[in-house]
């Protein structure tokens, strides 16, 4: 059996499934924020909206959008190999989806784009990993692909420095479930990574993934830096777009919108 014929028969459906489970048990509200973005989507751009799914991992975004908007279109961009596998595996026969791989730190990065410009750009859980002077950079850049009256969303952690006692009792709160979590079985980030470099389908571009970011049983390889929602608006404003703020929150976390 050939390497092709291997992943044609991988089971990507598990994939994806396990992926969002071991993404669950870092953030327990993980639906309610993809719930709040495609409203704030379908509110400004409407149902039909082409969509760059920005730093898409495993296309976690395009899956909820293109079932909640039949005739949306999604570009996933991304540099993880082994994310990007699973993504084309499990969107293979979707024609209203696309995948490119690219650095978001590699100035270039919009010219592997297949299109000139989007109604929305999406993403979640991932622009953490960029330092503030990389962020800024590349909310500039972003600008530049979306369309005038098109959107930017990032929901990420953005911590609120100037509540730290309400901090220091949330986060005991999440790391004490997540403890129980864990003892009952539930996968963390680098269980998942240790599961997917044994598989036989994505053993390769897990090993080109470790040699790009670092494994993650040996540390975690983030070198960026977490700033506020306010400073992310701020950020947004200095780039281009005409509005933002936060749209959505929970303890931890925050959602930023800004408009072309």
């Amino acid at each position: 059996m050939t390497e092709k014929d291997t992943a044609a028969g991988a089971d990507w459906q598990h994939w994806q499934s396990t992926w969002d489970r071991q993404q669950e048990w870092y953030l327990p509200d993980r639906e309610e924020r993809f719930r709040a973005m495609l409203d704030a989507v379908e509110a400004l751009v409407g149902p039909e909206p082409k969509v760059l799914d920005l730093a898409c991992g495993t296309g976690s975004i395009s899956d909820r959008l293109l079932r909640r908007f039949p005739k949306a279109t999604s570009t996933g961009i991304d540099l993880d190999p082994a994310l990007l596998t699973i993504a084309r595996g499990y969107f293979a026969a979707d024609p209203r989806v696309e995948f490119v791989r690219a650095d978001l730190r590699d100035p270039g990065w919009r010219s592997a784009l297949p299109h000139r410009d989007y109604d929305a750009v999406l993403t979640a859980t991932a622009l953490h990993w960029l330092r503030d002077d990389e962020l800024r950079t590349l909310y500039g850049q972003i600008a530049g692909v979306v369309r005038d009256g098109g959107v930017f969303l990032n929901a990420d952690h953005m911590p609120d420095d100037t509540t730290p006692r309400v901090n220091e009792a949330v986060n005991a709160f999440y790391r004490a479930r997540r403890e129980r979590e864990k003892a009952a079985g539930t996968q963390d980030w680098a269980d998942w990574w240790a599961t997917a470099a044994a598989d036989p389908v994505l053993a390769g571009p897990t090993a080109e993934r470790f040699r790009i970011f670092g494994n993650p049983a040996e540390g975690d390889h983030a070198d960026g830096q977490t700033q506020s929602a306010a400073w992310h608006a701020d950020a947004l404003r200095a780039a281009g777009f005409a509005e933002a703020r936060t749209v959505w929150a929970s303890p931890a976390d925050a959602m930023v919108l800004a408009l072309k």
